[in-house]
């Protein structure tokens, strides 16, 4: 409703949403929770974590650095918190060369068999 409140009215628009006017007006003036203040203060110890890490460790490993330096919180925590900040962690699965390579100039093998699979016997066809 903020995003729009230039181009429609806020009575208008809390109709059409089912909300009430103040309603939207106390959610406006409304301080942040206290989940929203530990999420926040919890981010900034995952940020300097992830940073000291040079940005290589994920959501196990800066959970472990937490609780080592006695912070207790879940690691599906971190995870959620990570992932909506965009924090990721360096991964190990490295791809391997890509073996095969597809000659796009050369000819296609010749068909021997002339597309017919059918053999009267072991190795006659």
């Amino acid at each position: 409703m903020t995003a729009n409140r230039a181009a429609f009215p806020i009575a208008a628009m809390a109709r059409a949403l089912g909300v009430s006017e103040a309603g939207y007006s106390a959610w406006r003036c409304r301080p942040p929770s206290a989940r929203a203040v530990a999420n926040e203060a919890l981010l900034r110890r995952i940020r300097t974590v992830h940073l000291i890490s040079r940005e290589s460790y994920g959501a196990l490993r800066v959970h472990a650095e937490l609780w080592a330096a006695g912070e207790h919180v879940s690691r599906k925590r971190i995870a959620r918190l990570m992932r909506i900040s965009g924090f990721v962690g360096a991964s190990r699965r490295r791809s391997g060369p890509t073996t095969m390579r597809r000659d796009r100039e050369a000819r296609p093998a010749p068909d021997l068999v002339d597309r017919d699979f059918t053999a009267e016997a072991p190795d006659v066809l």
